[in-house]
């Protein structure tokens, strides 16, 4: 009989729960701030390191289901925080600009998420931080993982 699976030690549940517990703690920063989902924070930061994006274009970098993405974008255009335009030369895309307001609720929250990754980061020594870093990169790698 081979190996038994001892989930606490299995790799793929351990990067889930490392990222699930990651993503709710800084999730708790704009979720009190603004009230934010974890798609509309996605897709806020997305359109502010990018500018115009497709809702698609924002699925395929955010690693988001085209259904998460569009109620992202139906909410964060409510909130008056993105614009919707279509685009002159296929009517069915949209394209997406942030406003003024949700540029300005982005700048506001910016420096408190680099201060998240900072802390999160400021147990580990510098060797322990890059080699954490380029074990991540490796595995991106390997599973495929490319940024569009």
């Amino acid at each position: 009989m081979g190996q038994k699976l001892q989930l606490e030690n299995f790799l793929p549940y351990r990067l889930n729960r490392a990222a699930a517990a990651a993503s709710i703690q800084l999730s708790s920063i704009y979720r009190k701030k603004y009230g934010l989902t974890v798609p509309e924070w996605r897709t806020l930061s997305t359109l502010a390191q990018f500018g115009e994006l497709t809702a698609k274009q924002i699925g395929a970098h955010s690693s988001m289901h085209k259904t998460k993405v569009s109620r992202a974008v139906s909410s964060l255009n409510t909130r008056r925080w993105l614009t919707r335009k279509r685009d002159a030369a296929d009517r069915r895309l949209e394209k997406l600009n942030l406003t003024l307001r949700g540029e300005q609720a982005y700048k506001q929250l910016e420096p408190r998420m680099l201060e998240f990754e900072v802390q999160l980061l400021s147990g580990l020594t510098a060797t322990e931080r890059n080699d954490m870093l380029r074990g991540i990169s490796i595995l991106e790698k390997a599973l495929g993982v490319l940024d569009p």
